[in-house]
């Protein structure tokens, strides 16, 4: 057997053997996360109650602190739960315990219950031991269930781990969530954008709760805007869907008709649906541009 080869380069012919597991853990680490998961396939380590004194633990991929740990699929194992005392409230954590014999150096893993305190009041949790497996940790235990005893009964397995999905599960969620965000258009009926302003370009359209608006008006023939008062755009609320959650000040300007002697103008839309504006002096032309969180 080719002698082991230290080397830096995981992923690369050594001319030997070269792996270990502090480098296997810490890519893990890197690419999973740091803390303890159960990684998504098979049965995700759910538990079965058998009796009041064994609970069955069925396959998982466990990723503890980079370390993964493998459970065959179909596979199972039994944990005893100590009898509970009549009148009394206990909880117990099952552990999925990480050793490591600090003289041979080899590492293991197994399924433990670390026993609460009985009481007449509230039951709490016992500790568990957190070590560092990075930095040398001999012992780390991973939650796994809080098994809840009144009496001599057990009432409740609480999961205490995050079971991770898998990349295919993240990709097939995203793809559902972009399917799910439709774009809904609207039209100038939708706005009730008032009479006396004739309207060359609107649009306005909702991706999930953003709303976004577009409009150019100019004032009909005979309607002067005084500087400095406030009108209406709409001569009702606008749609229920489109109004936004909390005021917001959306983007205006004043012009001529061919953008000459452009002007800023303040304009929002409220949250009663009407949207105002008020200029600081007469233009001919005004285009507004606003997005906000509708309420709903």
């Amino acid at each position: 057997m080719a002698n082991f080869v230290n080397t830096t380069l995981m992923d690369g012919y050594a001319g030997g053997p070269h792996i270990t597991e502090k480098q296997s853990g810490l890519a893990n680490q890197a690419i999973i996360g740091e803390a303890d998961y159960v990684l998504e396939g098979g049965q995700n380590a759910k538990a079965q109650v058998l009796t009041n004194n064994s609970i069955r633990i069925f396959d998982a991929v466990y990723s503890i602190q980079g370390r993964r740990d493998v459970i065959a699929a179909n596979d199972y194992t039994d944990v005893t739960i100590a009898n509970g005392s009549q009148g009394m409230n206990r909880n117990d954590i099952i552990v999925r315990r990480y050793r490591k014999n600090s003289s041979s150096e080899i590492e293991s893993t197994e399924y433990a219950v670390i026993k609460g305190t009985p009481s007449t009041g509230a039951a709490t949790d016992p500790s568990v031991t957190v070590g560092d497996i990075r930095t040398g940790a001999v012992l780390h235990e991973m939650k796994l269930y809080r098994v809840r005893l009144v009496g001599l009964n057990i009432v409740s397995v609480d999961q205490l781990f995050t079971v991770l999905p898998s990349m295919a599960t993240i990709n097939k969620d995203l793809a559902n969530t972009s399917d799910k965000i439709a774009v809904k258009s609207y039209k100038q009926a939708d706005m009730h954008l008032q009479s006396f302003y004739n309207v060359s370009a609107f649009s306005a359209y909702k991706v999930g709760r953003e709303v976004h608006f577009n409009v150019s008006l100019d004032p009909k023939s005979g309607t002067t805007l005084l500087a400095n008062k406030l009108y209406a755009i709409t001569s009702a609320a606008i749609a229920t869907d489109l109004r936004p959650a909390v005021l917001t000040h959306i983007q205006c300007v004043g012009c001529g008709q061919s953008w000459e002697n452009a002007c800023a103008v303040m304009a929002y839309v409220d949250t009663n649906g009407m949207i105002y504006f008020s200029t600081p002096a007469t233009r001919a032309f005004y285009k507004f541009h606003g997005i906000w969180i509708a309420a709903n």
